[in-house]
């Protein structure tokens, strides 16, 4: 498959990923992501593919922009992977202030995964740049399907991020695992942790979970809702400094979650975040 030209120009930002409440997803087309189990009636997630080795930036010293920023305040970075906005392509947004480069090198290791850029854009707003990036898979032209890729997708982009603004290191909570730098504070996850469903609809619900980041987060959000046969049918998954914020359509058998599949999904999810070490096996 031929590769799309990109090219990217500095514009005022509009529009740019409001923040969602429990209604604003009312009216978006639903994503194509793959079904977690046997294929119910409405498209989900998969949890099948192999793992996916995430791919290190090729330099750690040079800033895409060949430039940095030493003011003393760090903005918070942030990685938002959006399923619900185009039905053909996986966007993503990326924040830093008014730090960020091209992010070149960023996209060459997308193209590592087996991913396209087939679009790109560049926009300011009181807020810094933002770019944001409409990806595809290489094998299909279509938009990712897999929880395991859209969670390299993130820590490729964020592993990349912090190699070109070390800066950011201490910003995120995935700087312990990649950056020179850990966090100063780290996040209680009793408090961090949030979750919220609301109906969305004749035949779905609005899950909204806030928390703690780490690595794999989404991933093992996904297989959480699927162990109890809940559909994941598109949505939406912020990495924000040390949190982390998903937006899931969800659904069993077609239809809304009734209240008492609500609270089942409220307790596992809640069990589950507040002990992260917790070995699937006991779970």
């Amino acid at each position: 498959m031929a590769e799309m030209a990109v090219t990217a120009a500095l514009r005022p930002c509009s529009g740019v990923s409001p923040a969602v409440s429990g209604t604003s997803h009312r009216r978006r087309r639903p994503a194509a992501w793959r079904a977690l189990a046997p294929p119910p009636p409405h498209a989900g997630l998969r949890l099948s593919s192999p793992a996916v080795r995430v791919p290190r930036a090729a330099s750690s010293a040079a800033v895409e922009d060949g430039s940095s920023s030493n003011t003393d305040t760090v903005p918070t970075p942030k990685v938002i992977i959006d399923q619900d906005s185009d039905p053909d392509a996986t966007i993503v947004e990326i924040t830093l202030g008014d730090r960020l480069g091209d992010l070149l090198d960023t996209m060459n290791a997308l193209k590592n995964l087996g991913l396209n850029v087939v679009k790109a854009s560049v926009c300011l707003d009181s807020t810094g740049k933002h770019i944001k990036l409409a990806i595809t898979k290489l094998s299909t032209g279509r938009k990712i399907g897999e929880p395991e890729l859209l969670e390299a997708v993130r820590l490729t982009i964020i592993n990349n991020m912090i190699q070109y603004h070390p800066e950011a290191s201490s910003q995120l909570a995935l700087g312990a695992t990649f950056g020179p730098e850990p966090p100063t504070e780290l996040v209680d996850v009793d408090i961090a942790t949030h979750i919220d469903i609301y109906d969305d609809g004749p035949d779905r619900s609005l899950l909204v979970v806030e928390t703690a980041d780490r690595p794999g987060l989404l991933v093992d959000l996904v297989k959480i809702i699927d162990d109890i046969n809940i559909t994941v049918q598109s949505g939406e998954f912020d990495t924000e400094g040390l949190l982390a914020k998903a937006k899931f359509h969800v659904s069993y058998r077609g239809k809304p979650l009734i209240k008492a599949l609500q609270q089942v999904l409220a307790n596992s999810l809640r069990y589950f975040l507040r002990r992260p070490t917790t070995e699937e096996g006991s779970y």
